[in-house]
């Protein structure tokens, strides 16, 4: 099974850009749906935000209202790679952010990774 490891997290300043990455490891995600979610501050793990999504059948991404027009997903299946360009960073972006991959043909089997910290600052 494929294990998500996301990297690129750290500390930066309001209006500042950041680029996530998750990595494909131990598998890979092929015929996965890759997706993005964060874990505000105080938030339960059950109430992730989802971020974003892209689809392994045709790559079509899709987005949550908060970050629409400032994120963009991507992919690179050479790589087994799926980023997450984070533009025009806010503090209410502050968060954990995870990746999880999803298998097209048996969509109750998901992976999770280990999350990446996103500390905004005003």
């Amino acid at each position: 099974q494929v294990q998500p490891v996301e990297s690129g997290g750290g500390l930066l300043q309001a209006g500042g850009s950041l680029r996530l990455s998750c990595a494909a490891s131990g598998g890979t995600f092929s015929r996965h749906d890759v997706t993005w979610f964060r874990q505000l501050p105080g938030q339960q793990d059950h109430n992730r935000e989802w971020v974003a999504t892209i689809t392994w059948t045709d790559g079509t991404t899709a987005y949550g209202d908060s970050v629409k027009g400032r994120f963009t997903i991507s992919r690179d299946d050479a790589k087994d790679t799926v980023y997450l360009q984070m533009n025009n960073l806010t503090p209410e972006d502050t968060a954990v952010y995870y990746c999880r991959a999803r298998k097209i043909d048996r969509p109750i089997d998901y992976y999770w990774g280990q999350g990446t910290r996103v500390t905004v600052s005003s």
